[in-house]
């Protein structure tokens, strides 16, 4: 059986009785052509079943009108809300994305950054990966100059930027508020200390112990993915300690491992916050469904993908060059729940 013969400009052009290049610039909504015509164009081209030759036009154009997005995974509702937000930057600016996860596996990630390559990706934009320690695998984007940008998890390279929260700051933040509740024996759950969110969370805790007269105790910190296996498991080791060795606090890095190791030590009996007082990171809706309410960190996933689509298509459409903003910092803000509230 023959193909079916794709439909062109010229079939529309025939049928409607007027030039080719008349669809040509109907079918871009070329302002020269008046409304009417432009509105015939694009019901005779629905009618025919034509097809616009994106690829053709990229060709000549050198532009793909596509953003590359690698994330660590998607089913998160952090990163679920950074994608939104890109989303509605790229349709304002005209980009589609083309979404990859590295499911926290480097050679998934090195995978996915080359077929980002293949298929001409005008931009880049990242989350690396949870075991990711060097960055070799984006050279060929800088070295042909294809605009590269990091957010939340990031790594510095001259010819990019980063986008991410001051983790410092945040972490510093809830480990004092657990120190005002009268905790002295604060436990973190960290994540890969490699990774600037975890480093600099734990640095972030470390220094408001400082502050606050408090040792800092090796014991006291573990690092683990921060899956909900971490979660139980951290549980397990606080349970294995002898009662007066116990954290009167648990900060972790994000979320879902607070709140599964908040189960596991109430379904042993433990009293939160009363014995354990807890906080988490992220404000993901499992925050707010645990009970108690977990306290957290709030910061705007959807506006980090707005920025980070915003950033790239900027530098693209020739405003500002991202490597002469290497670092942008967005706003977080503590959220007190019932989880940490010892005093009333």
């Amino acid at each position: 059986m023959s193909e079916e013969k794709e439909v062109t400009i010229y079939d529309i052009a025939k049928q409607l009785n007027i030039s080719a290049t008349t669809v040509s610039r109907g079918l871009k909504d070329h302002p020269t052509i008046n409304i009417k015509t432009r509105k015939k164009i694009a019901e005779t081209a629905k009618l025919l079943g034509y097809r616009s030759n994106t690829f053709a036009s990229s060709l000549r154009s050198k532009r793909t009108q596509t953003l590359g997005v690698i994330v660590p995974r998607l089913n998160s509702s952090f990163m679920s809300s950074v994608l939104a937000g890109m989303e509605n930057a790229a349709n304002k600016e005209g980009y589609n994305l083309i979404i990859a996860q590295s499911q926290e596996q480097v050679e998934k990630e090195k995978e996915n950054a080359q077929i980002m390559f293949n298929k001409r990706v005008d931009g880049l934009l990242v989350s690396l990966a949870y075991g990711t320690e060097s960055i070799q695998h984006f050279e060929v984007f800088f070295s042909k100059k294809i605009p590269v940008i990091f957010f939340d998890r990031v790594a510095a390279h001259a010819d990019s930027t980063s986008i991410i929260i001051d983790n410092y700051s945040a972490a510093y933040q809830v480990t004092k508020h657990l120190i005002s509740q009268g905790c002295k024996r604060i436990m973190h759950v960290g994540g890969n200390m490699l990774l600037n969110v975890y480093s600099e969370r734990l640095r972030g805790y470390k220094q408001a112990l400082a502050d606050h007269k408090l040792p800092f105790t090796e014991k006291l910190v573990l690092t683990g993915n921060l899956t909900e296996e971490c979660g139980a498991e951290t549980a397990q080791k606080i349970l294995k300690m002898k009662v007066k060795d116990r954290p009167d606090a648990v900060f972790c890095a994000n979320d879902t491992a607070a709140v599964y190791c908040m189960i596991a030590l109430k379904a042993a009996g433990i009293k939160i916050p009363g014995e354990i007082a807890f906080a988490g990171f992220n404000n993901d809706p499992i925050s707010r469904v645990v009970e108690p309410n977990l306290t957290t960190v709030n910061y705007p996933g959807y506006n980090m993908g707005q920025a980070a689509v915003t950033g790239i298509t900027s530098h693209l459409n020739g405003g500002t060059n991202i490597s002469d903003t290497n670092t942008i910092v967005l706003r977080s803000e503590l959220i007190v729940r019932d989880s940490s509230v010892k005093k009333k």
